[in-house]
């Protein structure tokens, strides 16, 4: 085998599951409109609705409302359909065409060492569905069909994406071509796991019953501002170094968002506010939250009163995503053996 130079292509997805946060925003978009915005890489964007149906019945009506809903987070908080191709999933076939692939190519086993696997089927693996065992070989196929050479994730998705580079190097070395990319994860920021702001040693989550535990991205100026507020602290003041914040989730936590929101290391964070009672810095993330965070809310209803301009976008992302994932199917099919 040759090495082959793949085109930098950066691919990552959100399931349309509903209720974003400020943890999607910090954790995931943020930094795809960064990496668009870089130029260093053709980005693509998705809806993983298939992903979505894996672990329970969606409510048909509910998936097509929160899949145009995260596309309207999407553009909302950067993403620009001019720049980067934003797609839903379903709307392009050859990600479940080579996910059949890839089934044949993954091993049972492989499957079975999945932590999420084990978390989401827990003791009544029996019961869980076929596509949440195997979806990461469909989680593989999302990132492979577009060959995409890196992907932004989180520490919660990296076993998945080195499952996703097994594939590739299985399927490579079987067929003996150099097909697949063995893609790289892009794991940075302050930010990558956001915290919920009643309880610093937990991940802010939409299905918490507390709506006070996190900011929506629906969430207007005043509520994002009186959660800012409320956000569960300690009685001591802010460190100046960041050895300081060891044992301290809440206020690690706080100084982690402040920092990502104001594209800052911690470090510098703690450099500026280092010091500071949480009733001072508590008013400054509070304006910095609302400042970043407001237009995103506004953006999003806008786009949601006019569902059909998404639809619209949506089906020229799927047409311009084909372009890409078409030829590589087809050759994939080709070096299997496969006729037609």
């Amino acid at each position: 085998m040759t090495d082959t130079t793949f085109t930098p292509r950066v691919f990552s997805g959100i399931q349309p599951s509903g209720g974003l946060t400020l943890g999607n925003y910090l954790g995931a978009m943020k930094r795809f409109v960064d990496m668009q915005d870089e130029g260093s890489y053709q980005t693509v964007y998705c809806m993983v609705d298939l992903h979505a149906i894996t672990a329970k019945f969606q409510d048909p009506a509910t998936l097509r409302h929160n899949t145009r809903e995260l596309a309207a987070g999407f553009i909302a908080a950067g993403i620009d359909p001019a720049k980067s191709i934003l797609i839903n999933q379903s709307q392009v076939p050859e990600h479940a065409q080579l996910a059949w692939i890839f089934n044949c190519v993954a091993r049972m086993g492989w499957m079975g060492r999945m932590t999420q696997w084990k978390d989401k089927a827990g003791k009544n693996a029996e019961a869980a569905s076929l596509g949440l065992f195997a979806y990461p070989a469909l989680m593989a196929a999302d990132i492979l069909i577009y060959h995409a050479t890196h992907v932004p994730v989180g520490e919660d998705q990296k076993q998945h994406l080195e499952l996703t580079r097994d594939i590739a190097a299985k399927f490579n070395h079987d067929y003996g071509v150099d097909f697949f990319p063995l893609t790289e994860p892009v794991i940075e920021g302050a930010a990558t796991r956001v915290m919920s702001l009643r309880d610093g040693s937990k991940k802010m989550s939409k299905s918490d019953p507390s709506d006070a535990s996190r900011i929506n991205l629906t969430d207007d100026a005043d509520a994002i501002a009186k959660k800012i507020r409320k956000a569960k602290t300690d009685p001591d003041a802010l460190p100046s170094e960041i050895e300081g914040l060891k044992d301290r989730p809440e206020a690690r936590n706080l100084v982690n968002i402040y920092a990502a929101l104001n594209d800052q290391t911690v470090e510098q964070v703690l450099t500026d506010v280092g010091g500071q009672q949480f009733g001072s810095f508590k008013p400054l993330l509070a304006d910095l939250a609302v400042a970043k965070m407001a237009p995103i809310s506004i953006r999003m209803a806008e786009l949601m009163a006019d569902t059909a301009e998404i639809d619209r976008i949506l089906a020229r992302g799927a047409t311009q995503a084909r372009e890409i994932t078409a030829p590589i199917l087809k050759k994939t099919y080709e070096i299997i053996g496969m006729v037609g």
